[in-house]
């Protein structure tokens, strides 16, 4: 029986995964002897091989954007209602490669790895990467794809700090940059929420150091408590108190400290499920990964002159209601990027979704990156 996917899907994707025996030097001074990067694709490339386009994935993200994984499977990728034929970015023009990170834990070379030196997995020994350090493997990976250049590299959050980089790092190799709900560099309170989320997880009794593994346990309890500290802060109040107000489950209070209110039992949800999916020591290197983002630190603190030297066109787009990084901070990135004449388009999209307004289908938001793709000149087009 012919499986029947949604308008518009990309169908069953199959990961794909790369191999890369060259040594990469991390920012943090160690070298990885050789590394794999799983990764899916969408889309054609066209013969002048100028129609690529990278999305880069947030901190809990992977390289699963769009599409199914089977013909049974009910969740599509988590960027699927933007990826696919006629959407946004659509793949009958463009051919898209989203990579899971170095680092993470959905298969590429990571925490969860077996480290040669020692036979067992790299656990707390994974040494700590950097959103350069991804941006470096991610050229590999264009290497690899016979891809000189991206016509367009984007990404919300940690992915649009991604997609900043490249313009820093690598000039010539990327056309567009679209910048999604990010930040020049994280303020402190951002920092702060990372290390409490960071905490919960080095206090839970399982955690052992970060060799849990080899104890045949999981942090589950920290892991939970930081996503469901991060959850809140992707979220709006207002959008928390339209969806759960102060409504009790069992209509009255129990006086006790069970969960009661309906977003108690949000959270606690969505802390279990993100423990199923997700690693320990992976979450302490996103966070720090993120902790550290700063291209302006090589140039006496002055984002202007950090990307005075960038070739490609920005877009950099904002959610009214996003307090974690809020349009502020996309501000900044306009005005370095306006002084140093550079060719940047800015939108602020009203959005009552919070932080997370860059994975959910708002219909201004999707016409402005509709709009956008669609000015992107190829040179060739693949039916």
């Amino acid at each position: 029986m012919t499986p029947v996917f949604p308008a518009h899907s990309v169908g069953v994707v199959t990961p794909q995964r790369l191999r890369v025996d060259e040594p990469i030097a991390l920012e943090c001074g160690v070298s990885l002897p050789g590394y794999e990067l799983v990764y899916e694709t969408y889309g054609q490339l066209n013969a002048a091989r100028d129609n690529a386009v990278l999305v880069c994935h947030a901190l809990s993200g992977d390289h699963h954007a769009a599409g199914y994984h089977a013909e049974d499977d009910k969740r599509p990728g988590w960027w699927d209602n933007c990826i696919g034929p006629g959407k946004p970015v659509d793949t009958e023009r463009f051919f898209v490669v989203c990579p899971n990170n170095l680092g993470g834990c959905a298969g590429s070379t990571g925490p969860l790895s077996v480290n040669p030196a020692t036979g067992k997995r790299f656990g707390p020994d994974f040494p700590i990467v950097t959103v350069r350090d991804w941006v470096v493997s991610q050229a590999r990976l264009a290497d690899a794809l016979g891809i000189d250049a991206w016509a367009a590299v984007l990404g919300g959050s940690l992915g649009g700090m991604q997609a900043l980089q490249w313009t820093v790092d690598f000039p010539t190799r990327i056309r567009h940059a679209i910048v999604i709900a990010a930040a020049s560099k994280l303020s402190t309170q951002n920092i702060a929420f990372n290390e409490v989320a960071r905490h919960a997880i080095r206090s839970d009794a399982n955690f052992h150091g970060g060799r849990y593994y080899e104890h045949g346990v999981v942090p589950e309890h920290g892991l939970m408590l930081a996503r469901m500290l991060g959850h809140i802060t992707y979220l709006s109040d207002d959008v928390l108190m339209a969806r759960f107000g102060r409504e009790l489950r069992d209509g009255k209070p129990g006086f006790g400290y069970d969960v009661e209110f309906q977003i108690e039992s949000y959270l606690r949800h969505q802390g279990t499920s993100f423990v199923k999916r997700f690693d320990a020591n992976t979450y302490l290197l996103m966070t720090r990964s993120l902790d550290y983002f700063d291209p302006a630190r090589d140039h006496d603190g002055r984002l202007a002159q950090a990307v005075a030297r960038t070739r490609a066109k920005y877009l950099v787009v904002s959610f009214s209601s996003d307090w974690r990084f809020s349009p502020a901070r996309s501000r900044e990135i306009v005005r370095a990027l306006l002084d140093a004449d550079r060719d940047v388009s800015y939108v602020d999209i009203e959005s009552e979704q919070g932080h997370d307004s860059f994975l959910l289908e708002v219909p201004m938001y999707h016409h402005v990156l509709r709009t956008y793709f669609q000015g992107i000149p190829l040179s060739a087009i693949t039916p």
